[in-house]
């Protein structure tokens, strides 16, 4: 995340001594535990603070409030709840994006918080706004990679560069609660399968599946 795009801000206090860091990394913790419990709008400073087994005059002797301890969770990680970059040159597109999109929706769970977003959106502008810039970026790179492909005759001649990127990133983006509920692998062929028969046309698609990928590089 870049400079400008910190959601951070400037921290009350922060803890050179071990002592001091073992309380602060508790309520980072703890946060992060009840925010994934009870959500973000559920929890308060002082349930953080009791989790952390401190006073909830500790809390605010590390975070200003709440919202700086889940930014402080969140800055680093906005990106890995979007879409990942796409490689269309490959023998089989399918199983390659289905396995990308397997490794990214397995990050995504790992990680955890990703219910907590929706809440935040409609009140922090200011979260919502680096967001949007995030999955402008990722789009712009699917974009740029489906170019490629098509200066390789490999994608469909009529393709809406610009749009079939935008719907790329709904349906990987929706593709996770697809995911949740069938809890079947085969969920990430399928998506994989729906996002290639968009981009490519049947016949590139056997090609790639049969053939040296170099002879289309």
């Amino acid at each position: 995340m870049s400079d400008d795009e910190k959601l951070v801000g400037e921290f009350p206090f922060l803890p050179k001594q071990e002592r001091a860091q073992v309380k602060r990394n508790a309520l980072i913790e703890s946060g992060y535990a009840l925010f994934q419990a009870k959500g973000y709008e559920q929890t308060t400073a002082k349930d953080i603070a009791a989790h952390a087994g401190v006073a909830t005059g500790t809390f605010y002797r590390y975070f200003s409030d709440k919202r700086q301890l889940l930014m402080s969770l969140l800055e680093d990680k906005i990106e890995t709840f979007l879409p990942p970059e796409i490689s269309w040159i490959s023998n089989d597109p399918v199983s390659s994006l289905a396995t990308s999109l397997e490794n990214h929706y397995n990050r995504i769970h790992e990680f955890g918080l990703r219910h907590v977003l929706p809440e935040l959106l409609s009140k922090d502008s200011e979260l919502a706004n680096v967001l949007e810039k995030a999955r402008k970026r990722i789009h712009e790179r699917i974009q740029s990679s489906l170019k490629q492909a098509r200066e390789k005759g490999l994608v469909w001649s009529d393709l809406d560069l610009d749009t079939v990127s935008w719907a790329i990133m709904i349906i990987v983006e929706n593709g996770l609660d697809k995911i949740n509920k069938t809890e079947n692998k085969c969920a990430y062929q399928d998506i994989a399968k729906l996002i290639c028969r968009m981009v490519f046309p049947p016949t590139v698609l056997n090609q790639l599946r049969g053939s040296d990928v170099e002879a289309f590089e």
